[in-house]
């Protein structure tokens, strides 16, 4: 049965190009699944301070704390998505793999973190 061709805005990105090998596609997916589980953790990190740690014993350090592990969780997700789109894109039009951004947000953000547990840390000291 002949498709009929797209009207509107054109090609999606995802019908561009080449199909790659289903392999390399499952591994990207898997990728991103991974980046996505670590988003999470970090949104749950979140959670578990604002929850789990009394209010006088976190005092503003660990408001500060609680809301920065859930924005860099949620821009982590957010990022995944973009990272595993640009490296589809990139096999089906065989570019070379665009460089990540994920990881300076990632180091940053657990950079912060750790500064962050510190007031914490002597406060229950």
């Amino acid at each position: 049965m002949p498709t009929t061709p797209r009207t509107g805005r054109g090609t999606p990105w995802y019908e561009e190009g080449e199909e790659p090998d289903y392999r390399f596609s499952l591994a990207n997916e898997r990728t991103f699944l991974a980046w996505f589980r670590t988003g999470l953790a970090l949104i749950a990190a979140a959670l578990a301070v604002a929850q789990f740690v009394p209010p006088h014993a976190r005092g503003a350090a660990g408001t500060v704390l609680g809301a920065g592990l859930a924005v860099v969780g949620s821009l982590l997700c957010t990022m995944a998505y973009f990272r595993w789109r640009s490296v589809q894109r990139a096999m089906r039009h065989k570019r070379p793999l665009p460089p990540s951004r994920l990881l300076p947000v990632l180091a940053t953000g657990a950079a912060l973190t750790g500064l962050g547990l510190l007031p914490l840390i002597v406060r229950a000291a």
